[in-house]
């Protein structure tokens, strides 16, 4: 039940959210040492900027390019990772008898944890979801796009790249998803604890909105370097970086540290509503479902 309930909820959440992520992932491609890049980026120096140029040069379908693996990922890392959450905290908490489960710190592992369990999982949908949002740098140039559709992405990396290919970028993936979720799931749980706890409201909708955008601040401010690094490994095809620290350490040679945050706005103004799509619906749904809040 919980599973399925999360799934519904995360696909609200990325539908409704989605323009702004193909927006970050363009905005972290910029400045890569491609000739296909830098004739990109010419026209796209801001987030605003980009994402008029995207709607102008690919129409408004090229806002919404990539979104079926990314529905496809999060049936898969959405679910996994919440219930996976639950079910450690629960056992946490059932394991010392003397001490409640409170930490904010023990949360916090649990949820990266959490994180990392998930995204290996989906870690092949999210490289596809990738590469066809990056896709639509090569149609702005009149090229065709690389992958035509999600079957057609999972055949052409298998061919290209081996089983293995779908798995590129796992590890900076998994360091990102351990980040997020670290400061995803540990703030919403102990910010919506304290703020019921504290009187400000009951648990409601307002303590659901008001966890869920702290906990959206948090994620992004933890998580864009990985979530740069991570970008830019899956979006190659070739061997341009041989590690996350190799990607890490070209990145901020060639760009500067500042490079790490490219993104940051469109990440927390996605995170910000994506959360509280999916907090309040899932709360919500758990209500209907008769389940205990989370």
């Amino acid at each position: 039940m919980r599973l399925a309930l999360t799934a519904a909820s995360a696909i609200a959440a990325e539908s409704a959210t989605f323009p702004i992520d193909i927006t970050k992932t363009r905005l972290q491609l910029q400045g890569e040492g491609s000739s296909i890049a830098r004739g990109c980026n010419a026209g796209h120096r801001g987030a605003f900027g980009t994402v008029y140029g995207i709607a102008r040069e690919e129409g408004l379908r090229g806002l919404y390019r990539g979104l079926s693996p990314a529905l496809l990922r999060h049936v898969f890392y959405t679910s996994i990772r919440i219930v996976s959450y639950e079910q450690l905290r629960s056992f946490s908490s059932s394991s010392d008898q003397n001490q409640a489960f409170s930490s904010l710190a023990e949360k916090a592992v649990i949820g990266g944890a959490s994180g990392i369990i998930g995204q290996v999982v989906a870690s092949p949908a999210d490289l596809i979801k990738v590469r066809m949002q990056a896709d639509g740098r090569l149609v702005k140039l009149g090229h065709a796009p690389r992958y035509t559709s999600v079957a057609d992405a999972f055949h052409k990396i298998m061919a290209s790249e081996g089983v293995l290919g779908l798995w590129r970028g796992v590890g900076p993936n998994a360091q990102r998803a351990f980040l997020v979720n670290m400061g995803e799931l540990a703030c919403y749980d102990q910010a919506k604890h304290k703020i019921i706890q504290n009187g400000v409201c009951g648990d409601n909708v307002v303590a659901h909105t008001l966890a869920s955008l702290l906990s959206g601040l948090s994620a992004t401010l933890l998580s864009c370097p990985a979530d740069v690094v991570k970008t830019r490994m899956m979006n190659q095809a070739g061997q341009s970086y041989r590690s996350s620290l190799d990607c890490l350490a070209k990145t901020v040679t060639s760009e500067g540290v500042t490079a790490l945050w490219k993104g940051f706005f469109p990440t927390w103004a996605r995170l910000g509503p994506w959360q509280f799509v999916f907090w309040v619906s899932y709360e919500q749904l758990r209500r209907f479902a008769g389940l205990s809040s989370f």
